[in-house]
């Protein structure tokens, strides 16, 4: 997992045991104390987690397929940041993701 993540010049995680074991990549690593250093990345994961119901369980929903999950995650992620940006230009009209995915033929 670590050897396909973006190169970053820091790595921040909880206390779990494992992640002293990993090599990351020339970067340094530090445990934080809080959640002051991984907040946003929990933010975003329970973003992932509340729009698409096959990461919230591994029993039901769950793309058995690579490609297809990784095309679910595309498909979020472009359509979560056109959602973003038409907010910022827009901010008092409200607008929903599915608002985003674009039509298909």
């Amino acid at each position: 997992m670590v050897d396909d993540a973006p190169k970053a010049k820091w790595y921040y995680s909880d206390a779990f045991d494992a992640y002293d074991q990993l090599w990351y990549h020339f970067g340094r690593y530090q445990m934080s104390e809080g959640k002051t250093d991984t907040y946003s990345v929990e933010a975003d994961n329970a973003e992932l987690r509340h729009f698409l119901a096959r990461l919230a369980r591994k029993s039901r929903c769950f793309s058995r397929c690579r490609h297809a999950l990784e095309c679910a995650l595309r498909l979020f992620v472009f359509s979560f940041n056109s959602r973003q940006l038409y907010k910022q230009t827009f901010p008092s009209y409200p607008v929903h993701v599915r608002d985003f995915i674009p039509p298909v033929f």
